[in-house]
């Protein structure tokens, strides 16, 4: 299903993120990968990571802080330096202050608001923009939401109004890059045990929730994987998907 596909995977933090989860799967594949990590900080344990992939002497890893469109830029750039065509892009970067997911939703600042909507939501939009010309014979987008973003989950708060905006951006994505065959989606993995949900209060108790609802609550980066690549009669907007 990947053998000899193309993809750039966005937002590899650490040995729990989704994003590293996607790679992985990914790579035992067979496709050809390039994969970004946020800043210096992060360069190091990413380049352990992908040092055990199957084909890790031939992925590209960049550092990309995305609220930076020279890093954009680059990145792509990079990427085009080394294949002439993308066949897939997974956006999984998210932020929000830790302190605005705490207490009461009135009290979101609004500088908190702004950080999080550019950083959660906005990127994919100059990140579809810059990778999109490298998808010649059409391609696939996909970003990380969450069921927060359509319904009120406590102590959710600002990132279920950015993962909100991000899910209208896909569907207004879909509809605009459609017509060139590139189809943009948006999978909810459910919630998942990373180190970013360690920030929202009584995560534990909204995993055991889900989990004791459906044996099948978390979809896993196999789920994400074949979302990413399989091919769809048509591109529009994005089916939903939830926990």
């Amino acid at each position: 299903m990947l053998e000899g596909k193309r993809g750039l995977i966005l937002g590899i933090a650490n040995k729990r993120s989704l994003a590293w989860g996607i790679a992985k799967a990914c790579a035992s594949r067979g496709a050809k990968l390039a994969v970004t990590y946020q800043s210096e900080r992060f360069a190091e344990g990413t380049r352990e990571l992908v040092s055990s992939l199957p084909n890790a002497g031939d992925v590209l890893t960049l550092q990309c802080e995305i609220t930076r469109q020279a890093d954009i830029d680059a990145l792509v750039a990079a990427v085009a330096a080394k294949w002439d065509t993308l066949d897939f892009v997974v956006h999984s970067i998210a932020y929000a202050n830790p302190d605005e997911l705490k207490g009461a939703f009135r009290d979101t600042s609004r500088d908190g608001f702004q950080v999080a909507l550019d950083i959660s939501a906005y990127s994919l939009i100059p990140l579809a923009k810059a990778c999109a010309p490298l998808m010649k014979s059409g391609g696939s987008i996909l970003a990380l939401s969450y069921l927060g973003g359509e319904r009120v989950v406590p102590n959710y708060n600002l990132m279920g109004v950015a993962k909100a905006a991000l899910d209208s951006t896909v569907r207004y994505l879909a509809y605009d890059l459609g017509a060139r065959g590139i189809r943009v989606n948006c999978v909810s993995p459910g919630p998942v045990r990373t180190v970013s949900a360690a920030s929202i209060a009584d995560f534990g108790k909204m995993l055991d929730h889900v989990q004791a609802a459906a044996a099948s609550a978390t979809t896993s980066a196999d789920t994400l994987t074949r979302a990413s690549v399989t091919p769809s009669p048509r591109a529009g907007p994005p089916p939903s998907s939830r926990p």
